[in-house]
């Protein structure tokens, strides 16, 4: 049996969590014949409800790097799901649009995320809570105020009641 999850195993429990979700999800895909993986399922989606965007574009949509995005957009890319072309007004922007091979997909992907959000529906009723919202209320919270910010509050509490900052290594 293992232990319950404690302060000092967070980031152990996130990445347990996340590998039981995406696990779950890529076999559902691989059981259903489709090369797919979770990790293209925003930008997939971005670009079904946008169109075309430049990786930069792309990457403030989805709220994360664009070094994560560019990896990402190379793995689908390689998968057949994306097209990268350079940008109109600037060569060196990539343009991402989805492909063909992507936009016949997509009724099958839509049926695999219509089954994820019912399976989390039930995962949340069991669990007593919406995971999506207390992880957006943390997101939040860290956009306000840097998990940096609250270590150093921690690690050196004079400083921080008198506004000093210790610079970031």
């Amino acid at each position: 049996m293992t232990s319950p999850h404690t302060a000092a195993s967070f980031g152990a429990a996130l990445r347990r969590l996340i590998d039981h979700l995406d696990s779950a999800l890529e076999q559902a895909y691989r059981d259903d014949g489709l090369d797919f993986r979770p990790r293209y399922t925003p930008v997939i989606r971005a670009l079904l409800d946008d169109g075309p965007h430049t990786l930069t574009m792309l990457a403030e949509r989805l709220g994360v790097s664009h070094s994560a995005t560019s990896q990402t957009v190379s793995q689908m890319r390689l998968a057949g799901l994306v097209v990268v072309t350079p940008g109109e007004d600037d060569a060196r922007q990539r343009v991402v649009a989805l492909s063909r091979l992507a936009k016949a997909m997509q009724p099958r992907l839509e049926e695999h995320w219509r089954a994820a959000r019912v399976a989390t529906a039930v995962l949340d009723t069991e669990t007593g809570g919406v995971l999506v919202e207390v992880i957006n209320r943390a997101n939040a919270a860290l956009a306000r105020r840097s998990m940096s910010e609250r270590l150093a509050d921690v690690r050196h509490p004079a400083a921080s009641r008198t506004g000093n900052r210790i610079p970031a290594a």
